[in-house]
């Protein structure tokens, strides 16, 4: 069924074969991860301190290692060994919860998950605009995410079913060693490397080439947006204050990576077809809108119709802002620059998430969605002046 979303040509393959790793990988974190605050609180007696610090880390090293990752991806003739051992440092990783007895334990296991995370995205991305052409890219990157959302959503019901069977956490955890394993044999087998040609290293090691001024332009301006992107356990919040029960919320979770799978290649496909930067764009003005909306919102049905909006957020940017950065670097420099992609998004995330919490805390939820709805809008009109109407996203 995938592979009817890619046209007929000799890289469709590779890019689906992509798809299903990131499929595969997220099922198994997706298996855990919804699992893992009521673990920590709980089973091992965790507090939202230790809670905060363990998310954090986790998140700021994965940022971090997607840098040196992308560096180290354009020094070398094949990217694939690094991405097959990030993948495989995760899978092997992950399930170790399983054993923890203390929250410490679990610390160092997210931070192992993390460093793997850090290591293959960067030249993941990188290889897979190495296999596909120019114009292309956009739905090829919007495949990936949306096959990476689908796994997002089946995971939770997994994880769900066995616990329905009577199944302990510490059993689903381990569990979810088979599809995390599952994903390094299909990038084995079914992925193919790009082999590359890399002239002499310098004396003095490091990249010959400087990365665009194009290119940073547009990572600053990424970095804006996502001051006002904060972390989605908001929104979950949100919603159970608007009315929706408790355990409607797994499903709310799963029906929202849903819409994030159905839209990834329409979106990516789009920016294609119209350029990134009105694609982008138009992500941004729909993440304005379900942002105001969540500011307002009351009542269950509203809230999903939202979670839907927000949902297409995704589609229309995830897809377009990879394929975006793949269009304003030489191809030597590609691996580097998703590095600092992943980076500053990640980086900015964090006070984006203190900041909006703190807002919340002091003048209510609405002036916290507003904020970030406004610094959307912000950051759309920086878009455009950096980039240039004209050029249509083809900087």
């Amino acid at each position: 069924m995938a592979e009817r979303l890619m046209p007929p040509d000799p890289s469709r393959r590779a890019v689906v074969a992509l798809g299903w790793v990131s499929f595969l990988t997220d099922v198994s974190a997706e298996m855990i991860y919804p699992l893992l605050p009521t673990f920590l609180t709980k089973t091992l007696g965790a507090g939202p301190a230790a809670l905060g610090l363990i998310e954090g880390v986790a998140e700021t090293t994965a940022s971090l290692t997607k840098v040196g990752s992308g560096i180290w991806s354009d020094r070398v003739r094949r990217r694939k060994p690094l991405v097959v051992a990030g993948y495989l440092l995760a899978a092997l990783a992950r399930p170790l919860v399983a054993f923890a007895r203390v929250w410490s334990q679990v610390l160092a296991i997210r931070f192992a998950d993390r460093v793997g995370k850090g290591i293959r995205t960067s030249p993941r991305d990188a290889l897979l605009a190495d296999l596909v052409p120019r114009e292309r890219r956009g739905r090829a990157f919007g495949l990936q995410r949306a096959m990476d959302n689908a796994g997002a959503l089946v995971g939770p019901l997994v994880a769900a079913l066995f616990l329905k069977l009577a199944l302990e956490e510490r059993t689903v955890f381990l569990l979810a060693a088979v599809p995390g394993l599952a994903a390094v044999v299909v990038l084995l087998l079914a992925v193919p490397d790009a082999p590359r040609t890399i002239e002499p290293r310098p004396a003095v090691p490091g990249p010959k080439e400087p990365l665009p001024r194009s290119f940073w332009r547009v990572i600053a301006v990424f970095a804006l947006f996502t001051l006002g992107n904060s972390t989605d356990a908001f929104l979950l919040v949100r919603a159970e204050e608007s009315g929706v029960p408790l355990w409607q919320l797994p499903l709310l979770w799963s029906f929202f990576h849903g819409v994030k799978a159905v839209t990834g290649v329409p979106g990516g496909a789009f920016a294609d077809r119209a350029g990134r930067v009105p694609a982008i764009a138009a992500g941004w003005l729909v993440y304005a809108a379900a942002y105001a909306g969540f500011a307002f919102v009351s009542g269950p049905a509203a809230v999903w119709a939202l979670f839907a909006l927000y949902a297409l957020f995704f589609g229309l940017t995830e897809g377009s802002e990879r394929a975006f950065v793949a269009d304003l670097v030489p191809e030597p420099l590609r691996g580097r620059a998703y590095g600092y992609f992943h980076a500053a998004i990640g980086v900015a995330a964090l006070p984006a998430s203190v900041l909006f919490g703190i807002i919340w805390k002091r003048f209510g939820a609405p002036a916290a969605f507003l904020t970030g709805a406004g610094i959307a809008l912000a950051a759309t009109g920086a878009l455009w002046a950096a980039t240039g109407f004209a050029r249509r996203g083809q900087s």
